[in-house]
């Protein structure tokens, strides 16, 4: 109990203690009080969800006999602090990370090849497809006024595109980085945009976070056993303390509220886990019926990232009335270094080779089994060309090292 005390205490205090003094004001304010408050300026650690997530997993497996307590203080501080996913994850499990440690690992040329074409993967979506997003994002979420809602929309869209390639490009590169060490993280993204669910984008989204949760949380509160109400409220607050964990701001609550409200229809319906297999199985392409859902899904992801990328809850409306109210029927423009039609091929190029790849743990896994040794080559230049070519000149953060 002191050691979940401990590490939710310090995460509460750097991440959330500014957020609830300031909402305890506006509280009191409200019913004609006033109450003084002190706010810090709190310097918020790299990386501090995470490493407390992993901490925390320690403990709990413990507790439940999952797992004995290690006895070298060295190989506990070097499972908290692993460098290649300490500041962005993947939040990864004690049980499985913690003995890789405890014995000796030979790294052969299967685990260098796959973690070097991995990392190259995670580079090309990094600094070629986020950060060129971003340059858009950013400009369409600064002044949503000064745009038609036609390029909100692709702003938008951008954004979606633009943290997957930030988020899962880092995890890429954190996985790819540990297996050139000997390390085998877990996989953290499962090519998401091709869910054709809510339920199953989050069986493939951020999976060590969403995994966290269910087993720690939701499992523990009853899970999907129970009544219909029960259910409903379990799902509520996985999804709201998932916001939560995100940041000290309405924004992701509103976030998480939005995620479980699509989520809600298809537990009722028992249809949450329908979609377990992978898509379009033996197929090249995905029937109708499945780009249909496929579409929706991704309409209605789209839709919870607009409170996600605000930096508030009124700069989100603004963003929506805008988009409903001025020229959904114009062209989008908006002045970038990258032409809108070049991102867009970078776009198809990222999607094509994810899609045609997306029954192995990342893009590139099986490229030596299936392409001849030229053609193989002949890609890997070609993405290297694209990453030095297209590579974004300002300095554009991982989006998670602000969690």
């Amino acid at each position: 109990m002191s050691s979940l005390v401990v590490n939710l205490g310090i995460l509460g205090f750097f991440k959330y203690f500014n957020f609830f003094i300031h909402n305890f004001q506006q509280a009191f304010s409200l019913l004609g009080q006033d109450f003084p408050y002190y706010t810090l300026n709190i310097i918020l650690p790299v990386g501090i969800s995470f490493y407390t997530f992993q901490t925390l997993s320690y403990t709990i497996d413990i507790y439940r006999n999952r797992l004995k307590p290690s006895k070298n203080f060295t190989n506990f501080a070097v499972y908290v602090s692993f460098f290649p996913q300490l500041v962005a994850g993947p939040i990864e499990r004690a049980v499985n990370l913690l003995p890789q440690f405890k014995k000796s690992r030979s790294i052969g040329e299967k685990d260098i090849s796959e973690g070097l074409r991995q990392i190259l993967w995670g580079l090309f979506k990094k600094m070629v497809i986020a950060d060129n997003c971003a340059e858009y994002v950013n400009l369409a979420f600064a002044n949503p006024e000064a745009h038609s809602g036609s390029t909100l929309i692709l702003g938008l869209i951008l954004f979606a595109f633009q943290i997957y390639g930030d988020f899962s490009g880092y995890s890429d590169i954190a996985i790819g980085t540990a297996r050139l060490f000997g390390f085998k993280l877990m996989q953290n993204f499962a090519f998401p945009y091709f869910s054709r669910d809510i339920a199953e984008f989050w069986r493939r989204w951020h999976i060590s976070l969403t995994t966290w949760f269910r087993d720690y949380v939701y499992i523990p509160l009853g899970g999907s056993r129970g009544t219909k109400v029960n259910q409903i409220r379990n799902i509520f607050l996985i999804f709201l303390l998932s916001g939560f964990w995100h940041g000290a701001n309405w924004t992701f609550l509103i976030w998480g509220g939005l995620n479980a409200i699509f989520f809600i229809p298809l537990l009722i319906k028992k249809r949450n886990r329908k979609h377990l297999n992978g898509i379009a199985i033996g197929r090249i392409f995905p029937s109708f019926s499945e780009l249909g859902h496929i579409s929706l899904t991704f309409l209605l992801i789209c839709f919870t990232w607009i409170f996600f990328r605000a930096k508030n809850v009124q700069e989100a409306v603004n963003f929506i009335d805008v988009i409903l109210q001025k020229g959904i029927a114009e062209m989008p423009h908006l002045d970038t270094i990258m032409s809108t039609k070049m991102l867009t091929l970078l776009l198809i190029l990222m999607l094509s080779v994810e899609w045609f790849n997306r029954e192995n743990s990342f893009a590139l896994e099986d490229l030596e089994k299936k392409v001849p040794r030229f053609l193989r080559w002949s890609f890997y230049s070609v993405i290297l060309f694209t990453v030095g070519m297209y590579m974004y000149t300002e300095e554009t953060p991982f989006i998670y090292f602000q969690f």
